[in-house]
């Protein structure tokens, strides 16, 4: 299984980019995470999407066609999506109902500095999501609040109770998705 890695913030040192890192170790034998870096795609332009792409969108769409589920990790910005995640998954929907999309098994992860941990962030994407046909993994939320705390200058997950809990997340969302990628 092949699983494409999106974090919601461009940062270099983003706790939610050293949180994808984290659930790349806790995946099982078989199950590798590639990571896409949306800083390159454009803002979203309707006169830009035509039959030819720009190239990074066009790489955007050829990564997802080609992996077998989706794993956000990203913060929240505003008490939402931040906008750089929300424009690659504009560009993605495209054409409505028939896009890269439609029924790819997706996992949400955050982790956030204050003490909700990214919750309302989730929901807004999960709604999002749902208008794409994505599928999302029915599971409770996986929020890690005061993230700057349970992780080293290394950026290693130290927590042991949030570590546990990744691994249970990462474990019950690869199994899910290969049964629903079959669907």
């Amino acid at each position: 299984m092949n699983i494409l890695g999106f974090c919601g913030s461009l940062r270099k040192e983003s706790f939610n980019r050293k949180l994808l890192r984290s659930a790349e170790k806790c995946l099982p034998e078989g199950v590798r995470l590639e990571y896409f870096d949306c800083c390159d795609v454009p803002l979203y332009n309707g006169d830009l999407d035509g039959e030819r792409k720009p190239e990074p969108v066009a790489r955007l769409l050829e990564s997802i066609r080609n992996c077998d589920a989706l794993l956000f990790a990203t913060p929240e910005y505003n008490y939402s999506i931040p906008g750089v995640l929300k424009n690659a998954i504009d560009w993605a929907s495209r054409p409505a109902y028939a896009s890269v999309l439609v029924h790819k098994p997706a996992g949400i992860i955050s982790g956030s500095i204050g003490l909700v941990g990214g919750a309302r962030m989730q929901s807004h994407l999960k709604q999002v999501l749902s208008s794409t046909m994505t599928r999302v993994y029915p599971s409770p939320e996986f929020l890690v609040p005061q993230v700057q705390d349970k992780l080293d200058a290394q950026g290693k997950l130290v927590d042991a109770d949030t570590a546990g809990r990744l691994k249970k997340y990462i474990s019950g969302f690869v199994i899910w998705a290969g049964r629903v990628s079959v669907l």
